[in-house]
């Protein structure tokens, strides 16, 4: 198969678009900085809190709607050992939404947090704070990988270029823009982006419906034609996973900063809320497509088309199911479109991954713990060359596997398992300090190890009522996952009630409190507490040059 040369052009045509937005509204990010005399990175990092209710259900729709999304509920539909059933993440999308709406949003944005990690610093101090933005780091720089793996296998099988040269070069657009803009540039081309999705993936559709090769999707979707019936099925002893794989990939979510970035940007508490709102009715519409496109893919007698026998998941390609039906199952000017949409739902998700990651690092690691001394020009520079290095970082990653469904998994396990109890315990329960959340990340960390992990050959320790052997590894039925997590909320709270009763009630000397669990407890008569007078010095700040993570800076 030779280059697809016009497939190459339109490719060169959306990027170009795709850039010139972003420059654009880096422009725009400009002007607004001038006018204002606030803070510059929270002009960078949240577009100076101004993003309005239309650009934020944008841009938050296409943070979700990325390459990982599209490529790896395709293949879950396809995949015979799965089917429609266990393709969650549409569905899991709208739970994630509706309870950061109902619960996250408003007391993150009221607080004018900078990022997820702010409640941690004033909590907890610097040392667990640190420790948890690296794990919440890796999460970040895992979402660029698995969008970018999608895109990667999407254009080396329809234009046959290259998968090293796909991905760096659309890696390489993100990043330019991301630089330029910041936040400006991220929402601002997510409008083109998910326009463009849209569109491509319904226009795809109807064509793979109607290729000759395939029979009625409706026929297929509960009798084994050329495979099991694509709508899957849930044994009795398979539940409990499929209920730890739902709240894995609806509630781990939560523990993203990609999520709260998009309310902590919002204009005010009230537009952060219904801007969830939003995306959790309009994000499953946009996952009809692939589940349709996975349907048909198992729908197809491959020996009919060009493809030839055997067929994919019999040669492993299960990973590339949405860009081989592209390529055989509809004409050539449609899998163009098609690798369009693909693109845009991959450039919309690595974009914002890439400001969330150098969000945490300049805030919270090297603002907050490296350079609190730095100037607002240097901390510009930061965030410039954090988002190379994270690009970089998760681009490199794209060549250890090509499932996107694989690194979605992994990364929200991390998510779920780790960040999202801290996340909780932290702003919901008083009693939670610093020694809890150290306990509590060991505790989850350490179950989540022994509990094993199939996806990376990691055989389990600790092997749950229902684990059984398939082919010579061991799988767990239970859910293991949401057991972890519990465990880990669990720990948070215990020892965080056990060091304040031993360092309060004098049973361990005060000096030994490198947390200050005993000053964060009510003083008599009424004084503040270390949290309040934290929270007080930040809001202080405001005309500080160097601001702290709590800033607000509005024109």
């Amino acid at each position: 198969m030779a280059l697809n040369i016009p497939g190459v052009v339109v490719m060169v045509f959306f990027y170009l678009l795709v850039l010139g937005t972003g420059i654009w509204a880096s422009f725009k990010s400009t002007r607004e900085a001038k006018k204002c005399q606030g803070d510059k990175t929270e002009m960078a990092l949240l577009g100076n809190r101004g993003i309005n209710l239309v650009v934020g259900i944008f841009t938050m729709t296409a943070t979700w709607v990325g390459g990982g999304f599209i490529v790896g509920t395709a293949e879950a539909v396809y995949n015979p050992a799965m089917g429609l059933i266990w393709a969650v993440m549409p569905v899991a999308a709208t739970m994630c939404f509706i309870i950061g709406g109902l619960f996250f949003a408003k007391p993150m944005r009221d607080q004018k947090y900078v990022t997820m990690m702010d409640p941690f610093q004033i909590k907890y101090g610097k040392v667990p704070t640190a420790a948890l933005s690296l794990a919440s780091l890796a999460s970040e720089i895992m979402w660029v990988t698995g969008t970018l793996i999608g895109l990667g296998v999407t254009m080396s099988v329809i234009l046959d270029l290259s998968y090293a040269v796909s991905i760096w070069i659309s890696a390489a657009v993100a990043i330019t823009y991301t630089l330029l803009g910041g936040l400006y540039s991220v929402a601002y081309t997510d409008v083109i982006q998910l326009i463009l999705i849209f569109i491509s993936l319904w226009l795809c559709v109807p064509f793979a419906l109607m290729s000759p090769s395939s029979s009625d999707i409706t026929q297929t979707a509960f009798n084994n034609t050329y495979q099991p019936p694509w709508v899957g099925t849930l044994e009795a002893d398979r539940a409990w996973s499929w209920i730890d794989n739902f709240l894995l990939l609806g509630l781990g979510n939560l523990g993203l900063q990609n999520f709260h970035q998009r309310t902590l940007s919002a204009s005010s508490s009230e537009t952060a809320k219904i801007i969830c709102f939003a995306a959790a009715v309009i994000v499953p519409t946009l996952g009809i497509p692939p589940i349709l496109l996975g349907a048909v893919a198992a729908s197809t007698d491959w020996n009919l088309t060009a493809y030839g026998s055997p067929s994919p998941f019999e040669r492993g390609e299960t990973g590339l199911i949405l860009p081989i039906t592209l390529q055989y199952l509809t004409p050539s000017y449609i899998s163009i479109i098609g690798i369009g949409a693909v693109a845009a739902a991959v450039m919309s998700s690595t974009d914002s991954a890439l400001l969330s990651a150098a969000s945490i690092f300049t805030s919270n690691i090297y603002k907050t713990i490296l350079r609190p001394q730095a100037s607002q020009t240097e901390i510009q520079w930061v965030i410039r060359v954090s988002v190379v290095v994270m690009g970089l970082a998760g681009t490199s990653l794209t060549f250890l596997d090509n499932s996107v469904l694989m690194i979605w998994m992994l990364r929200s396990d991390l998510t779920y398992t780790l960040m999202l109890p801290q996340l909780v315990c932290v702003l919901f329960f008083s009693i939670s300090n610093g020694y809890g959340a150290i306990m509590g990340c060991m505790v989850g960390m350490l179950l989540r190890v022994l509990c094993g992990e199939p996806l990376i050959g990691l055989p389990p320790v600790l092997r749950f009522p229902g684990c059984i052997l398939v082919d010579g590894v061991y799988i767990q039925r239970s859910p293991i996952r949401t057991i972890c997590m519990l465990s880990a909320v669990a720990s948070i709270l215990l020892f965080s009630y056990l060091a304040s009763l031993l360092f309060n009630k004098g049973l361990v000397p005060e000096k030994w409190d490198v947390f200050k669990v005993k000053a964060q407890e009510s003083p008599p008569g009424g004084a503040k507490t270390v949290i309040e007078e934290k929270y007080c010095n930040y809001i202080q700040n405001d005309n500080d040059e160097v601001s702290e993570p709590m800033l607000e800076s509005r024109c």
